[in-house]
């Protein structure tokens, strides 16, 4: 009995040691009309039937990087260590762009094609270390005649072998050589009373602008709940909106078809419409390009 309770002990400490949470998390921009997300699941499930799969989402608009890297930053925080993130916006697939693992400093991996995924992640979580996937061990099996579809053939391999803890972040392959590929993007500048940033992302579902303003940046305006605030959103020398709104708390703060100004889940700025899609209603994108100015 007491070598069963000892290696029960053992095994435990030895999970906890590897930092491994057995939960693998797939993002992706492949949709979910084909079998492509499944045969990615079922390699995963295939290198260990103990480690749990779960979907960030398939919906990343196409060959879209910096919406990929944004969702990967919007959702790796509330995940424990140890999770593995396999994240394939992967326009380049098969030319000469690297495969990487990098391990945060908060103990997550994030498997991914070396393209710019990981920009926001590397400032919200840092980076720890980062390694290059050796493909001639860390690659499915019979797969080398396959050019199209590495988040298959070594991104869901990879990311499963180590969720599972079958291999540990050094066996992933030798460290990158030189800094990981950063996208350009305008971080949140408050100047003369202006604040300027970029539109991050949109709550698809709903329309909301979600921008990369934080709560700190926004507060500088000395703006009030209840008071308005001088929204300006333009697109290549474009004025898309220019309207001041009033700034609440939620969406009920104001009537059913009026805008709203408001801190969202992730405690940055955004603004959105009452019962009602304000990205729609004006035309509004995401991206780098898309500027967004805040004023009294």
């Amino acid at each position: 009995m007491k070598f069963c309770y000892s290696l029960i002990l053992f095994a435990f400490i030895t999970a906890n040691v590897a930092g491994q949470s057995k939960a693998l998390v797939l993002q992706t921009d492949f949709g979910t009309k084909d079998g492509a997300v499944a045969a990615m699941k079922g390699v995963a499930f295939g290198v260990s039937p103990e480690i749990k799969i779960f979907d960030l989402t398939h919906e990343i608009p196409a060959f879209n990087i910096w919406e990929g890297a944004y969702r990967l930053n919007q959702t790796a925080q509330y995940w424990p260590k140890g999770t593995a993130f396999v994240s394939v916006v992967d326009p380049g697939v098969g030319s000469s762009r690297k495969s990487i693992v990098v391990k945060t400093k908060t103990g997550h991996f994030i498997v991914t094609p070396d393209n710019g995924t990981v920009t926001l992640i590397a400032e919200s979580l840092g980076i720890d270390q980062v390694r290059e996937i050796d493909e001639s061990k860390n690659r499915l099996k019979n797969s080398y005649d396959s050019y199209t579809f590495h988040g298959r053939d070594v991104y869901a391999y990879t990311g499963a072998r180590l969720a599972a803890g079958v291999i540990k972040f050094e066996e992933v392959g030798k460290p990158l050589e030189g800094d990981i590929v950063r996208l350009p993007y305008k971080k949140p500048v408050f100047e003369n009373g202006i604040i300027t940033g970029i539109i991050d992302a949109l709550d698809v579902q709903y329309g909301n602008v979600w921008t990369n303003i934080d709560q700190v940046t926004f507060k500088k305006l000395g703006i009030d709940y209840g008071q308005k605030v001088r929204i300006q959103i333009i697109h290549l020398n474009e004025v898309k909106f220019d309207e001041a709104v009033l700034f609440g708390k939620t969406f009920s703060d104001v009537k059913e078809g009026d805008p709203v100004a408001y801190v969202n889940s992730l405690l940055h700025f955004s603004v959105g419409i009452n019962m009602d899609n304000f990205a729609e209603r004006h035309n509004i994108k995401s991206g780098g390009d898309w500027i967004i100015t805040l004023r009294r």
